[in-house]
């Protein structure tokens, strides 16, 4: 039933420049990504060269400057290419958002000569980035970590572990929030850290429910020295860099959830209307019809609210609580597009021959990454009703 397969989505794009550019990552994602990601999944293998294709092919830089070889595109086309992306597999959107969220604080706070020394190679040199602010005891408290960097002379010398590190291990660039002064969020400036410093090591990637082919990983700064041409900002202005960062990076994981949760939906749309029951497509019978019904309409109203709050970042204007609401009910939908996918496919969903039940364990970690949505419900209620009282 021809009529009834799954077609891409149909996408508002500002431009005819953003058309092509989706053109591409559809064709990149159809013909690169897509065809190996259950097995590369199932094997834990990082696909390290198709982020490199990706490089040669301007996504790893879209919402930056040209001028540093980033693609000038606004945040509603970035995000919607990473949602393209996230459709063929979620490592593969996951990996570019976080790469993103790396290259950020150098972008937005850097000095003019950090940038071009550092930003071409970052955005379009083949490099790939990781970002460091959790540690093992400071995930959703992350003010009160204790990574610690000194000053030694005309030097900067890092001390400490960050948790929960994607890319940890084999990222080109560390962006490493670090103690330099008092407790608390006044007291942690950012820095740019190469991969192969001295004395920077990764432990073993974490055994995960999910996104298996995703490095996660403890890295250790064991007196790590970076000059001070490598600080990006101002001293005790890194935990700011470090909200800043994370207000678009939860807009990349709404992007991710809403690509993760219409990959479910197109897999269960195509499972049922060729699966056949009583002499007809299971798509026939009304309490399928409306669970397909249901999937369709919390996928659409997720990409309208994070392309909602993307415009206003593009407009210059406040946009963390809608960041929040984004990342909170995109990654919800998420789990429960994919769990209603698995149970559209019945004993099959539960295999590992159909991808809906990795789709499924995929979609947990996005409701725990870059806050975890009990996180997303605070800033959320802060914007309404003001701090908590003390």
């Amino acid at each position: 039933m021809p009529d009834r397969a799954p077609q891409p989505v149909d996408r508002q794009l500002p431009t005819d420049e953003a058309r092509d550019l989706i053109s591409l990552v559809r064709d990149i994602a159809q013909r690169e990504v897509a065809p190996k990601a259950a097995e590369e999944e199932d094997a834990g293998r990082f696909p390290r060269e198709l982020f490199t294709l990706l490089s040669e092919a301007g996504l790893l830089g879209l919402p930056y400057d040209a001028e540093y070889g980033g693609g000038d595109q606004p945040y509603e086309v970035y995000l919607q290419v990473l949602e393209e992306l996230a459709i063929a597999r979620l490592t593969v959107g996951l990996g570019v958002s976080v790469h993103t969220l790396a290259s950020y604080a150098l972008a937005a706070y850097g000095a003019k000569e950090q940038q071009a020394e550092h930003l071409p190679a970052m955005l379009g040199g083949g490099l790939l980035g990781a970002y460091c602010l959790s540690e093992p005891a400071a995930g959703s408290d992350a003010a009160s970590l204790r990574t610690r960097a000194v000053r030694d002379g005309d030097d900067w010398v890092i001390t400490g572990t960050k948790a929960w590190i994607t890319h940890g291990g084999i990222a080109d660039f560390y962006t490493v929030m670090a103690r330099t002064g008092e407790e608390g969020p006044r007291g942690i400036t950012a820095f740019l850290v190469p991969g192969d410093a001295e004395g920077l090591s990764a432990a073993m990637p974490e055994k995960k429910m999910g996104m298996k082919g995703s490095p996660t990983a403890q890295v250790h700064f064991d007196g790590v020295r970076v000059g001070d041409d490598r600080r990006i900002g101002e001293e005790g202005q890194g935990f700011a860099i470090a909200l800043s960062a994370l207000d678009g990076g939860r807009l990349g994981i709404a992007a991710c959830a809403i690509g993760l949760a219409q990959a479910a939906l197109d897999e269960a749309l195509r499972y049922a209307t060729e699966r056949r029951q009583f002499g007809k497509p299971i798509a026939d019978f009304q309490g399928l019809r409306f669970m397909l019904a249901d999937m369709a309409t919390q996928i659409e109203a997720g990409r309208a609210l994070y392309l909602s709050a993307a415009r206003l970042r593009d407009a210059g204007r406040p946009f963390a609580k809608q960041a929040a609401m984004a990342k909170l009910h995109c990654t919800d939908t998420a789990m429960r597009v994919t769990t209603d996918a698995v149970q559209i496919l019945g004993g099959y969903g539960y295999t590992a021959d159909f991808p809906v039940e990795r789709f499924m364990r995929e979609a947990k970690v996005l409701q725990i990454v870059e806050g975890t949505n009990q996180i997303q419900r605070m800033v959320i209620a802060r914007h309404l009703a003001g701090p908590e009282a003390r």
